[in-house]
C-alpha cells in the first residue's frame, strides 16, 4: 500500500469530497510544540493495482505548526488550516506558494486546533481553538459571523452536521460535548459525555441524533442526542487517549478512531464483537485518520512517526508490492 514521508510530524488527513485520489495533509514540526508547519496536496496513483504510489500535488508552509485542515465543499481546490498562532489560513492549491494564504483569519486568541468545512451550506466553516471558543466563519466576510463561548477549557475538536446546515457539535477538555444551532443563542445541548478531556466527535452520516466521542479515557462513546442517560456504546480497546474518531460515510454503524497507541482500530457499534479491526502500523502517535466519501473502504492516517498511509480495510498498510 502508498505511504509517504513528510519532513514535518503528520497531525491530519482528510480526504478530498472532489477527486476519489486527492489527500490533504496537515503537518507540524517538533511534534507540533514549536516551529514551522507544512500542509501538503498528495494525489494517490493507482499505477497498476499491485503498485499504488502517492505523489505531492502541492506544499505550503506557514510560520507556526499545523494542527488541522480541511477542504473547501464548494471549491475543489481550496482548503482552510488551523495555525498554532491562533490563525486560519486560507489556500488555493491551484495557485503558487508565493500566492498564497489566499486569505489570513485571525481572532483566536491560542492555537487554533480544528476546522470543519460545512457539507449543507457550503459556503461556511467552523474552526475551534485552545481559547475556549468555536466560531463561525464564510467566505465572503473577512470576520467571523459568531462566537460560541459556553466551554470552559480547550474546545479540541468542532464538527457540522452532515445533515443540518445550522447545527454542529464540540468536544472540549472541560469533558462536555456541546451541540448548537447557530440560530439560537445558546447550546440546546450539554452532555457530559466522559470524566476526562473530550479530544474529538463526529456524526454519524446516516443517522443525525447519533454522535461519537473520543477521549483521554481511552474510550469511543457513541451516543443518541434524545436519550443521553447512557451512551449506546463505549468502545475500550486503546490503550492510550483516543485522538480522533471518524463514522465511515458508506456505513452506518462503522467507525474508526486513532490514538497515541499507535494504533487504528475500526469498530462497529451495533456488534457484539465490536472490534472489527486494529492496525498498528506507525511507530509514533497516531492523530490524524479519514475515510474516503467517495471510495468505501479507503482509509488514511497520519502520524507523529512522519508517516502517511493510505490502504484499503481489510489489507495490510505495510504490505509492498
Amino acid at each position: 500500500m502508498p505511504v509517504f514521508k513528510t519532513p514535518f510530524n503528520g497531525y491530519a488527513v482528510r480526504f478530498s469530497p472532489f477527486y476519489e485520489s486527492r489527500l490533504l495533509v496537515a503537518t507540524s514540526q517538533n511534534f507540533g510544540i514549536l516551529g514551522n508547519g507544512r500542509v501538503h496536496v498528495l494525489d494517490l496513483h493507482p499505477s497498476s493495482p499491485s503498485s499504488p504510489s502517492i505523489s505531492e500535488l502541492a506544499a505550503f508552509d506557514t510560520s507556526d505548526c499545523i494542527y488541522d485542515a480541511a477542504w473547501s465543499e464548494s471549491h475543489d481546490s481550496l482548503f482552510v488550516a488551523a495555525v498554532a498562532d491562533g490563525s486560519l489560513k486560507l489556500f488555493d492549491s491551484s495557485l503558487p506558494p508565493s500566492n498564497n494564504p489566499v486569505r489570513h483569519l485571525h481572532e483566536h486568541t491560542r492555537e487554533a486546533h480544528s476546522v470543519d468545512w460545512n457539507p449543507v451550506r457550503r459556503d461556511s466553516f467552523l474552526s475551534s481553538s485552545w481559547d475556549d471558543s468555536v466560531k463561525l466563519w464564510t467566505l465572503d466576510r473577512p470576520t467571523s459571523l459568531r462566537t460560541f463561548r459556553e466551554h470552559s477549557y480547550c474546545v479540541y475538536s468542532a464538527a457540522w452536521s452532515p445533515r443540518h446546515g445550522d447545527v454542529f457539535a464540540s468536544a472540549s477538555g472541560d469533558c462536555t460535548l456541546r451541540v448548537w444551532d447557530v440560530r439560537e443563542p445558546a447550546a440546546t445541548l450539554v452532555l457530559p459525555a466522559h470524566d476526562h478531556e473530550i479530544l474529538s466527535c463526529d456524526w454519524n452520516k446516516y443517522d443525525d441524533c447519533v454522535l461519537a466521542t473520543a477521549s483521554v479515557d481511552k474510550t469511543v462513546r457513541v451516543w443518541d442526542v434524545r436519550a443521553t442517560r447512557a451512551p449506546l456504546a463505549a468502545l475500550a480497546g486503546h490503550g492510550y487517549a483516543v485522538r480522533r474518531v471518524k463514522f465511515s460515510p458508506h456505513r452506518e454503524s462503522v467507525l474508526v478512531s486513532c490514538s497515541y497507541d499507535m494504533t487504528v482500530c475500526m469498530w462497529d457499534y451495533r456488534a457484539e464483537d465490536a472490534l472489527l479491526a486494529r492496525y498498528d502500523h506507525h511507530t509514533e502517535f497516531v492523530v490524524g485518520v479519514d475515510m474516503s466519501v467517495l471510495v468505501e473502504g479507503l482509509l488514511a492516517s497520519a502520524g507523529w512517526d512522519e508517516l502517511v498511509y493510505v490502504w484499503q480495510h481489510g489489507t495490510d498498510p505495510r504490505a509492498m508490492p
